[in-house]
């Protein structure tokens, strides 16, 4: 069984990045992206982050262009844009795909690990999340119109 915390993500300046960096954290993970009628809630996950960072809490952004041709930015143009945009401070990583026989490790155990409705294991759409408890499980998966103010009581439930 893969382990999230063996699995490694490039960050925006291309480096690659082991999750076992965030082991002993409760994550968010979500894919984004920059045009898309979703786009607003990186108001919401920002939010999150700051209401819960001091509690061992990080939302993990993956930009990802999959979708509509959503998010067609270098990841140096799509960081700035969460900066200038919406003041993200959470980490945003390198662009990946999340479906597909390409889609990355991290997105293949999510969607493995926790299907969406009728147990399907593809990602619908952009701001898919998946909420991981401090020990690496995999514990809900939220569809893209899931509002990030409503998985306050979901986060505060494994903190």
């Amino acid at each position: 069984m893969v382990d999230i915390y063996n699995i490694d993500v490039k960050d925006s300046a291309n480096s690659n990045i082991s999750l076992s960096e965030f082991a002993g954290k409760t994550l968010l993970i979500v894919n984004v992206a920059s045009k898309c009628g979703l786009t607003p809630q990186y108001e919401g996950l920002q939010k999150l982050y700051d209401a819960y960072k001091d509690r061992n809490f990080v939302v993990l952004g993956f930009p990802c262009n999959q979708f509509g041709g959503q998010e067609p930015g270098t990841d140096q143009e799509i960081g700035e844009f969460c900066d200038l945009n919406y003041s993200v401070t959470f980490p945003i990583f390198s662009k990946i795909k999340v479906n597909g026989p390409e889609a990355h490790p991290l997105f293949k155990l999510l969607k493995s690990d926790k299907p969406g409705i009728f147990r399907t294991q593809s990602i619908k759409w952009n701001f898919t999340k998946f909420l991981i408890n401090n020990n690496g499980k995999i514990v809900e998966r939220f569809s893209p119109r899931v509002e990030p103010k409503y998985i306050r009581k979901e986060i505060e439930k494994i903190l």
